[in-house]
This record gives structure tokens, sequence and C-alpha cells, in this order.
């Protein structure tokens, strides 16, 4: 479990989600950190609501960034990242995209996807 909040490169704690307000930020994001967790989701959505709790506990227990995405704000950027179902996660390493999951995964399972690229 990691003890020190993380800090973005304004020196913010990042131990909860950033919420993602385009393309050039999600960008920023990624390249700023090696392990960054995207949650795609809609405010509408019955699994997403169940994820939250998950993303917001993982964010303050893992090295991983947890990134969350508005896919009715954000639609192109949705689109661009194939998304066709919320929530998507999709899991970014060393500025590359790793892994892309649909639907809300239990936090066991989302815990050791993140810890095979932080480990």
């Amino acid at each position: 479990m990691a003890t020190d909040a993380h800090r973005d490169a304004a020196g913010q704690s990042i131990d909860e989600p950033v919420y993602i307000e385009g393309k050039n930020h999600l960008d920023e994001v990624v390249d700023e950190h090696d392990v960054v967790l995207v949650d795609f989701y809609a405010d509408w959505c019955g699994p997403c609501k169940m994820l939250e709790p998950v993303i917001d506990r993982l964010a303050g227990e893992t090295e991983a960034v947890m990134a969350k995405v508005d896919v009715d704000a954000n639609q192109q950027l949705a689109a661009a990242y194939g998304v066709r179902g919320v929530p998507t996660l999709a899991l970014f390493a060393d500025g590359e995209q790793v892994e892309q999951q649909t639907g809300a995964l239990p936090a066991d399972r989302l815990r050791s996807l993140i810890e095979g690229y932080t480990e």
C-alpha cells in the first residue's frame, strides 16, 4: 500500500481521481505519470456508480494515478479510445496504453492489473 502522497507537476496531491478535461489534459496526465488507470464513465451509468468508490480507494492505495473521463462531456475523446460501453477502463504504463476492459471490475482484479505495471 502506498503511504506517500503522489504529486502531480503542479505539486497537488493525486491520491484522489483526476477529472480529465479533454484530450490534451489526458495526454499530459499520461505523460507525467508512470501508470495511469483511466475510467471512462457516465453519470447515468449504474455500474459506473458502483465502480466509483473502488477507483477512489485505489487512488490512495496504489502507485497508479486514477483519471476519470466523463464520456458525455468528452464524446470525441471516448470515441478515439473505442469506448462503446461504460464503464471502460484503460490502463497506461510508461505513456502507452497496455490494457482496456469494459465493465466494472472488482477491486482485487483492478489492484492486480495495476500492480502488474507498478512493481
